[in-house]
Order: C-alpha cells, then sequence, then structure tokens
C-alpha cells in the first residue's frame, strides 16, 4: 500500500469504521426488534436464537477464508464485494415472508459481513504502521461500537414502533451505498507481497464445527440429547481434524503458529469470552424489558443508552491506554466491570430495580469499552503484516463465535427454565443460570488480561512473530521451511 498523507489516511479510518457501524447496528437493531418479530412470525424462542445465530455463524465460519482470500487478491476488492452483498441481504431481509426465509437471508447478509470487518480492519492497519498511531485507530474504531450500541436501539425502537420491524434493515442500504462509493474512490488496493492459497478442507471443518455446535446447543433443550448427540459427534470430529490437518498444511486456513503467543492466544479466548457476554446480556435484557416489564421497542432501546454511552466514551481512552501503557490495564479494567456488572443481576436481580439495573448496564458498558481494544491490538500487533488479514480474521471470528454461543448457551438455559404459560413469573428465576454465566466469562477476561499481558507472554509474542518472519523471509526466496 502506497504511503498516505495524515488527511487521506483519517479517510480511510473513516471509511472503514462505517462498513463496522452498519454490520454492528445490524446487531443492536436486531435485538430490538425481536418481540416484534417473534409476534409476527410466530417464532419460538429456538427460532428467535436462529435469527441471530444464523448471521454469526455465517460471519464466524467465514471471516478467516475472507481475510486470507483479501491478503490474497486484494483487499479493497473484497471490502468491495462485501458491501454489496451485505446491502443486498439487508434488502432480502426486509422482504422475508415468513422465519425461515428470514434465516436464510440473514445469512446471506453474514457472507457480505464476512468481507467487511477483517479486511477494514486488515486495511487500518496496513494504513496505520506506526504502534501508537495504530492503537488509537484502533480505540476509534472500537467508539464506533459505542455508537452502534447508542443509536441501534433508539432507532431500531423508532422504527419498530412507528414502521414495523422489516424497516430496520433499510438502514444498511444509504451507509453501505456511500461506503462503497467512497471505497472506490479513495482506498487504495493492497495486498499480501505473497499470495496464501485457498484452504476448501480447512473451510470444511470450520463450517462443520460452528455449525453442529451451535445447532446441539440450541435445540438440545428442545430436542433432547439422543437427537444433538451426532452434531456434538460431528463438532468433536471437525475440531479433531482441523488441529490434525492444519499444521501440515504449508498454507493453512488457521496457522495455528499464532497461538504460541501467549498475547495472541489470550486475546482469542477474551474476544470469545467478552462477546459471549455481549450476546447473552443483550438477550436476556430485550426479552425482559419488552416481554416481562412490557416496554415499547422505543422505550427498551432508551434502557440501552446506559450501556451503549460508557462504551462510546470509553473505547477510545482505552485506545490511548493501550497505545501508550499496553493492554493490561484495558483488560484488567474490562473483567472487573463486566464481571460485577453480570453479579449484579446473577446474585442481586438487578434488572428487576430501576436504579440498579442502570447500574448494571452502566458498568457492563465500561467494561466493553475497555476490551476492544486490547483485543484487535493485540491480535495484529504481534504478527508480520503480510498476514494481518489472517491475524484480523481470527480475531474477528473470535468476536462473532464468542457472540453466537453466548446467544446459544444462555438461550437455551432460558427456553430450558422459563414456563410457557406463566412466562413473566419465571423469566426472572430461569434467567439466573445464564447471568451466572456471564459472570464467568467477565472472570475470564479479567484473569486472562492479567496472565497474558505480562512479561512472560510478551517473550512468547517476540518468540513467535521472530519464527513467522523467518519462516516468510525463506518462503520468499523459495527455500523450504
Amino acid at each position: 500500500m502506497p504511503e498516505l498523507s495524515h488527511r487521506r489516511r483519517q479517510l480511510v479510518l473513516a471509511i472503514c469504521c462505517m462498513s463496522l457501524l452498519i454490520v454492528s447496528l445490524d446487531v443492536t437493531i436486531l435485538n430490538v426488534a425481536l418481540p416484534a418479530m417473534q409476534t409476527d412470525l410466530h417464532a419460538s424462542t429456538s427460532g428467535l436464537q436462529w435469527t441471530i445465530d444464523a448471521y454469526t455463524l455465517v460471519l464466524a465460519s467465514l471471516l478467516m477464508l475472507a481475510g486470507s482470500t483479501a491478503d490474497r487478491i486484494g483487499r479493497k476488492r473484497v471490502f468491495i464485494a462485501g458491501l454489496v452483498v451485505f446491502s443486498l441481504g439487508s434488502l432480502l431481509c426486509s422482504l422475508a415472508p415468513d422465519l425461515d426465509a428470514l434465516i436464510w437471508f440473514r445469512m446471506i447478509q453474514a457472507v457480505g459481513g464476512s468481507m467487511l470487518n477483517p479486511v477494514a480492519m486488515s486495511i487500518i492497519t496496513n494504513t496505520f504502521t506506526e504502534p501508537r498511531e495504530r492503537a488509537r485507530a484502533i480505540g476509534v474504531w472500537g467508539a464506533v461500537v459505542g455508537i452502534s450500541m447508542a443509536a441501534g436501539p433508539l432507532i431500531g425502537g423508532l422504527l419498530v414502533d412507528s414502521v414495523g420491524w422489516r424497516s430496520i434493515f433499510w438502514i444498511n442500504l444509504p451507509v453501505g451505498l456511500a461506503a462503497l462509493l467512497l471505497t472506490l474512490k479513495f482506498i487504495p488496493e493492497s495486498r499480501a507481497p505473497k499470495a496464501r492459497r485457498a484452504d476448501p478442507v480447512g473451510q470444511l471443518m470450520v463450517i462443520a464445527l460452528f455449525g453442529s455446535l451451535t445447532y446441539a446447543i440450541i435445540e438440545g433443550p428442545s430436542s433432547g440429547f439422543t437427537s444433538i448427540l451426532p452434531f456434538a459427534v460431528l463438532a468433536l470430529a471437525a475440531l479433531a481434524g482441523l488441529l490434525w490437518y492444519e499444521p501440515r498444511r504449508d498454507e493453512p486456513l488457521i496457522d495455528l503458529r499464532f497461538f504460541r503467543s501467549a498475547p495472541f492466544s489470550g486475546a482469542t479466548v477474551i474476544a470469545i469470552s467478552a462477546f459471549s457476554a455481549l450476546g447473552g446480556f443483550l438477550f436476556l435484557s430485550t426479552l425482559y424489558l419488552q416481554n416481562v416489564v412490557g416496554l415499547d421497542a422505543l422505550h427498551a432501546g432508551l434502557w440501552m443508552l446506559p450501556m451503549a454511552v460508557p462504551t462510546f466514551l470509553c473505547a477510545p481512552i482505552s485506545g490511548r491506554l493501550v497505545g501508550s501503557r499496553g493492554p493490561r490495564i484495558s483488560l484488567l479494567i474490562a473483567g472487573t466491570a463486566m464481571t460485577a456488572s453480570a453479579v449484579m443481576f446473577a446474585g442481586f436481580e438487578a434488572e428487576t430495580s430501576g436504579v440498579s439495573r442502570f447500574i448494571g448496564y452502566a458498568l457492563f458498558g465500561i467494561g466493553f469499552g475497555f476490551v476492544n481494544a486490547p483485543i484487535t491490538n493485540t491480535a495484529v500487533s504481534g504478527m508480520p503484516r503480510a498476514q494481518a488479514g489472517v491475524a484480523a480474521a481470527v480475531a474477528s471470528t473470535s468476536r462473532q463465535l464468542g457472540q453466537t454461543l453466548g446467544v446459544a448457551v444462555v438461550g437455551a438455559v432460558l427456553a430450558s427454565g422459563v414456563a410457557a404459560s406463566s412466562y413473566k413469573e419465571t423469566f426472572v428465576s430461569a434467567a439466573r443460570p445464564g447471568w451466572w454465566i456471564l459472570v464467568a466469562c467477565g472472570l475470564a477476561v479479567l484473569v486472562l488480561g492479567a496472565v497474558t499481558s505480562g512479561a512472560w507472554a510478551r517473550r512468547t509474542a517476540e518468540r513467535t512473530a521472530d519464527k513467522l518472519s523467518s519462516v516468510e523471509v525463506r518462503e520468499a526466496a523459495g527455500i523450504s521451511a
């Protein structure tokens, strides 16, 4: 990628953030619309889970393929394709005649979404090459998630109450078109110096792993253990296959050498934990506010502001902290705040009181605001720039996998405990195990943040980066590793 002026780099950052905005808006807007969809499409709890997880599942399955493809054929080209497919999928979702069609159209959306965030992050990484400047850019990137969390529920609530749930997908169309036109004009093309070959076997095993695991979790409460056992076995077989097959490829879909770096491995698990907490938190909160408290979509969206505003404010602060002091402080703050928030709901039924609910939402927003920048920065900063797309895709995959599992697990726990005949009366007690799961997620962020950001962990990252760089040099020279 050619060296760009400061103004041009900021413009590239803004365009990439537009893609994150529509993807993030889609998640937060959809959560507010779930009760309306449930009524209109006669959906069960598992049906609601699939409207979210069909998207995040496909996204998680294809992110690494999109990242490596972008490094190979051109990041701008793949980014443009993602904007087109995502916008088309959004239009189809707004026209869905029933729940099954909506789930399929959400999967089309996800195919486009898989080409956006990891590719955009790769573009940012290759545009902002100075570490502190890159960390600040990633902080801005994280703040966009806060904007979507603030604007999504409000916009979604207004649209659902005034026009209907189908209109929540229309918001993606003008933003997607504007991002497409700006990308064509201002983002330069770039690719990795050495093209990586496709790995269709690895890709199929990733799809089998994520898909069968999610199906087993979501359908388990209603179908029973016997019916989901084959899918659990398939998930284990796919995982074993990946661990055996990928190290034997010269150019694997998932480069397992990345995980020799303790900070990279820690960032991956932290991303899964933090976004599992986010997915479960939004799912439980939305259903409680609308189906139990009886709020309309707009007022339920307003209740998301105590979470969204701190996320927006804390993300750039976290980016600056990571740039100047490293990831430890941000991760410790994130883990502490997210754990404290979940404990309030799990142990003290914070959702039943307006004041405690406000505090719990604000604490979660603070924690989530601090967690994004260290995840992304750790994932890409220790890797060779030529593999930035793949490294960023692993981080993005971890996020989406976490959100998929959060909705699947928490939704399954809720579905197994809530009684249809007395939904309002049993919701709080049925949701409590789900809140304790979120407590565990927050503790994982806290403990791993402390362990994987120390001197020992940094040494493993340096050794991993040196080995990866030396392998790249040998491969470029045509010398066998």
